[in-house]
């Protein structure tokens, strides 16, 4: 059965946290959140995942971020944490919990731990692509909030996504190459 209620309730915290002035990032990482989750349950649908448990996940696995600048080295593992906290107070099944806890573990490219759960698969997968789908707060980022010059900006760029790419299964490969073909095109 599906919780709406505390899905409902997971979104607007994380509104919350994304505009509040505390968040280093800014706004735009509410977008990357939002794309995050909208791709998650894309692929939760074609993978067989279970939906509630890759959209939660989605929406909490960079909150350690917005939370805490000093978190962002391990915010998947404050975002872990974190999430546990504010999913217990809402009465959520422990055992969901501890799956929505392993996909926020696991969803970071720069951390190579096997993904068992097609749950995680989901998350890590559609944070990747989220950066494809998601340029203008990619551009945001890079521009104001870390200042790089054209050159420089377009140089960290590049490197994010191939990153990016290079962390996604073959099998979302596949589903999104004419994309990820268009956004690197500008790179050429």
């Amino acid at each position: 059965m599906f919780d709406r209620i505390v899905v409902d309730k997971i979104q607007n915290e994380i509104e919350i946290r994304s505009k509040s002035p505390d968040n280093f990032y800014g706004i735009g990482v509410y977008y990357h959140i939002k794309a995050v989750e909208k791709s998650a349950i894309y692929l939760a649908k074609i993978y067989g995942a279970d939906i509630e448990i890759v959209q939660l996940a989605a929406l909490l696995h960079d909150i350690a971020s917005i939370t805490k600048k000093e978190y962002t080295e391990k915010h998947h593992i404050y975002g872990a944490e974190i999430a546990e906290k504010l999913l217990k107070e809402l009465n959520y099944p422990i055992e969901k919990i501890e799956l929505i806890k392993k996909c926020i573990l696991n969803h970071r490219g720069s951390v190579l731990v096997e993904k068992t759960t097609k749950e995680e698969i989901c998350v890590a997968d559609a944070d990747a692509m989220a950066h494809f789908d998601m340029l203008p707060a990619l551009f945001n980022m890079v521009y104001r909030q870390m200042e790089l010059s054209i050159d420089e900006g377009a140089k960290y760029l590049k490197n994010k996504l191939t990153r990016s790419y290079n962390k996604l299964t073959n099998e979302t490969k596949e589903l999104y190459a004419e994309k990820i073909k268009s956004v690197m095109s500008i790179f050429e």
